[in-house]
C-alpha cells in the first residue's frame, strides 16, 4: 500500500536517522495512513479510501459527500 493520503495528500517525509556515534542513515517518516470503507449514499455504493489519521477526522466533520468531492477535485478517481 502506497503510503499517501488521499483527502490531505499527506505523504513520507524523509531524514536521517542519528546513531549515538553520530552516523547517519536514511530512513522515512510516513503517516498513519488507514484503509477505511465509507457508504457513499448518493452513489449507492461503498467506497474503500486510503486516508491518513488526521483525514479520518476530516470525514467524520465534514461528511462523506464533500470529502470524496475534495478527492475527486483533487484528480483522483474514487
Amino acid at each position: 500500500m502506497s503510503a499517501h493520503c488521499q483527502l490531505t495528500g499527506a505523504r513520507p517525509g524523509f531524514g536521517n536517522s542519528i546513531s549515538h556515534s553520530h552516523r547517519r542513515t536514511s530512513r522515512r517518516f510516513d503517516p498513519n495512513v488507514q484503509r477505511k470503507r465509507y457508504w457513499l449514499a448518493g452513489e449507492g455504493r461503498y467506497v474503500r479510501l486510503t486516508l491518513s489519521a488526521k483525514a479520518i477526522k476530516t470525514v467524520d466533520a465534514i461528511g462523506v459527500e464533500s470529502a470524496v468531492a475534495r478527492i475527486r477535485a483533487r484528480g483522483v478517481k474514487v
